[in-house]
């Protein structure tokens, strides 16, 4: 039976075909719009459209000099074990632009190993980006595991589930942890918390080889507010208390040291060690988030930090 016109597809091919000859074969859209047989600004609007629906992925492999350069001074400066540090566009809105697709190519250093190991997860908007732009391959050989919940506070489930997003992309083992960011009391974080199903869960967090979380603000527009799992007052409770930023939940002030109390007695997710005892990479890049990526580096609870050059021009201020 022959297959039903179906303009959309037929467009998604024809970009994909156009992506394909454009950033794999090299050709100049001249070139594309001649073996398409279309004019060259189509040719150029079906290039735009394989990229901006994600039909095909770009990614910078050569590193740009003065990017390397204040890699290199952030390792110094904070002790990191690596930075990964990318252009930023300065007109661009976006708070994962460029940062995404460098934690993805860094993911997919650890994923290519032949070598089991076991790669922890945070969450957040950055690191579902990140989980987009990864490559489809096949390994089983690996563990993925969440250090943190992706259940909203109405029981529903969030859309930062990354460790599945990931896992079902690479074919790998994954294990996700099926619970709020923040429980709603002391007594009820006991009581989740001795699942032996979510205790087996944590347990492989901790033994992690290599762990990606993203880093929230703690201010009245922090991630943990917009999306529900704390009150505002809770919010400028931390404030006063010290807190600047967040990492899976944890709040911890501008030396990196975790808060005592408050929101920090219901966190659900795998406890934070500082110094790091793992190769723990932060990936972040909006500038809200300066004091908490600062203070995270300082305290220890990242050893590692991916990033674009205004964020890092930022960081190395006095």
């Amino acid at each position: 039976m022959a297959r039903k016109p179906d303009p959309e597809q037929d467009k998604l091919d024809d970009a994909a075909r156009a992506g394909w000859l454009y950033y794999i074969a090299g050709n100049t859209q001249d070139e594309i719009a001649r073996k398409l047989g279309v004019s060259r600004q189509s040719a150029q609007r079906l290039v735009s459209l394989a990229v901006s629906a994600k039909l095909i992925k770009v990614r910078l492999d050569h590193p740009i000099g003065r990017c390397s350069d204040l890699a290199r001074q952030l390792r110094d400066a904070y002790g990191l074990e690596r930075c990964e540090v990318v252009p930023a566009d300065p007109d661009s809105p976006s708070e994962t632009l460029g940062v995404a697709q460098a934690a993805a190519a860094e993911l997919e250093r650890h994923l290519v190993s032949p070598h089991p190991i076991i790669i922890g997860m945070g969450t957040g908007r950055m690191l579902r980006d990140m989980a987009d732009q990864v490559s489809p391959m096949e390994c089983s050989q690996h563990k993925l595991v969440s250090r943190v919940g992706h259940i909203a506070p109405d029981g529903s489930a969030t859309q930062f589930d990354v460790v599945s997003r990931i896992g079902e992309r690479v074919g790998a083992p994954h294990y996700p942890m099926p619970l709020p960011v923040i429980a709603n009391t002391v007594h009820e974080k006991a009581l989740l918390l001795a699942q032996p199903t979510l205790r087996n869960v944590m347990d492989l967090a901790t033994q992690a080889d290599v762990t990606f979380v993203g880093i929230g603000s703690v201010d009245d527009d922090a991630a943990l507010l917009r999306d529900g799992f704390v009150r505002l007052d809770e919010v400028r409770s931390l404030v006063r208390a010290g807190a600047v930023g967040e990492i899976t939940g944890w709040a911890y002030d501008a030396r990196g040291q975790l808060i005592d109390g408050l929101t920090n007695d219901r966190v659900l997710s795998v406890p934070l060690a500082h110094p790091a005892r793992q190769h723990m990479t932060g990936v972040a890049m909006a500038l809200p988030r300066l004091r908490a990526v600062r203070g995270a580096m300082i305290g220890g609870l990242i050893n590692g930090l991916v990033t674009n050059e205004r964020m890092a021009e930022k960081l190395l201020e006095k």
